[in-house]
């Protein structure tokens, strides 16, 4: 192939995805959210040996948008509550094309000023929506699990040092005991970090939620101890079943009297603070350590983008910072501030979807998130053996019908009826479901469509 057909294979394989593209986008309001084809199917759609000749790019292409779709759920369509996944606004899905197509490796500024310095401006502009410190060290990494991830690291490097012990030089072997304190409610993603820096179960303290999961402050200066162990709290902004936010200003004050470092994982609450009606359910919090979120949920940009938050740069850079005497320093690069050396730039996407919507548009989408939430919850109240779980403070909706056998088939009746995703879940020990508002594209008659499919199925 010479650069002529290569030149020509591109552009045609570019129309294809293109077209392709606009047909799953308008399909959206119409096709069932809920995949209709099983894995097992898909591997018999994709499958079977390589071939040993290869085909015409445009053609791969086309194979792989017709054979897709039945496999797909509808995520970027305005009725996907589940979880708590994002849809994609128009700006960050054009931008997360452009990423593709400029292939850069943005570890470096050195090597990729462009996009480097898109995602620090964006980090910039996130660091003053939520009020926090200006010069924090803003990481874009895959989501919310590693954004956690890359905070610990910091946190555990900061609290050993702070305690005369140099990790990068001794390792963890004869380390000082580090515990991390957490509430009975956070989430997974918390254990699994503590996992992954080689801490375990045994160094977890949990301290007692309230009926919403909220950390009782009363609960954690006892769980805080006497010890002059090396302690890392963890606190959290949108508990992902009920949304509910621990209390920041009395919380961080008891830890850092302990000297404890303070981490919040705010996946999707920390863009609560944006909204001068919302802004006070995360008051207090700006006096943390660290604080992870994702942009691919409440700011409705493509998958993958989470952000590590680190007060000090030079606690990230301590416990992240790459070596190789190939690689050259220009301050404070991408890389000094992840777990990846190499890495697409995930972050441009984020700059486009803030420089779209500006300080006003933000304040906007999440009321709006919120305003879907409460009419969720007020049409669900109205459908007869439907209970609510709890007051809806942010974008959460949980509800249950009178048994747990009740509730899982409701649930599993949405997902086949296909209007709308909900998800199940488990809490107080029974069977509950879960509605996540996330999307940009939810609008009030969504959520009617919705709430009418629900009324027919808990009557049926």
């Amino acid at each position: 192939m010479d650069a002529r057909d290569g030149a020509d294979d591109r552009e045609r394989a570019l129309e294809a995805a293109h077209a392709a593209a606009l047909d799953w986008l308008t399909s959206l309001d119409d096709r069932p959210v809920w995949p209709r084809a099983s894995l097992g199917e898909m591997l018999e759609v994709f499958g079977g040996p390589l071939p040993d000749d290869g085909r015409d790019p445009a053609a791969v292409v086309e194979q792989l948008a017709t054979g897709a779709g039945p496999g797909l759920v509808a995520i970027p369509g305005p009725r996907f509550f589940g979880f708590v996944i994002g849809g994609t606004l128009p700006a960050a899905l054009a931008a997360d094309w452009l990423v593709a197509a400029w292939d850069q490796n943005s570890g470096s500024a050195m090597l990729t000023p462009t996009t480097v310095a898109l995602e620090r401006v964006a980090g910039e502009w996130m660091l003053d929506l939520f009020g926090l410190p200006e010069g924090a060290s803003v990481g874009f990494v895959t989501g919310g699990q590693v954004a956690n991830l890359a905070c610990l690291m910091a946190a555990r490097s900061a609290v050993l040092t702070r305690a005369g012990w140099d990790l990068g030089e001794q390792g963890l072997r004869g380390a000082p005991r580090v515990r991390v304190v957490v509430g009975a409610d956070r989430h997974g993603s918390i254990d699994r970090a503590v996992r992954f820096l080689g801490l375990g179960r045994a160094d977890i303290v949990v301290v007692a939620a309230d009926d919403e999961g909220r950390m009782l402050p009363d609960q954690l200066e006892p769980a805080l101890g006497e010890s002059e162990e090396p302690l890392i709290v963890c606190l959290q902004a949108g508990e992902v079943h009920t949304g509910a936010f621990d209390d920041f200003a009395a919380l961080i004050p008891i830890a850092h009297d302990r000297g404890a470092w303070v981490h919040v994982d705010g996946a999707f609450g920390l863009w609560a603070a944006t909204s001068p009606r919302l802004a006070h359910l995360t008051a207090g919090m700006q006096a943390a350590d660290s604080w992870a979120t994702d942009a691919h949920k409440t700011l409705n940009v493509p998958y993958d983008c989470g952000m590590a938050i680190v007060r000090d740069p030079a606690d990230s850079i301590a416990a992240l910072r790459t070596g190789g005497d190939y690689l050259v320093y220009t301050g404070l690069d991408p890389w000094d501030v992840t777990p990846e050396l190499s890495r697409r730039a995930r972050g441009v996407p984020a700059w486009a979807a803030l420089r779209s919507l500006g300080r006003a548009g933000v304040a906007e989408l999440i009321e709006r998130l919120h305003d879907n939430a409460v009419a969720m919850a007020e049409g669900l109240a109205q459908i007869g053996g439907i209970e609510l779980l709890h007051e809806v403070g942010y974008t959460q909706v949980m509800f249950r019908m009178p048994s747990d056998e009740q509730t899982t088939a409701l649930g599993a009746a949405i997902l086949a009826e296909g209007t709308a995703v909900v998800t199940g879940a488990q809490w107080r020990g029974r069977a509950a479901l879960r509605c996540a508002m996330s999307s940009w594209a939810t609008t009030p008659a969504d959520i009617e469509r919705t709430l009418a499919a629900i009324r027919s199925l808990a009557a049926a």
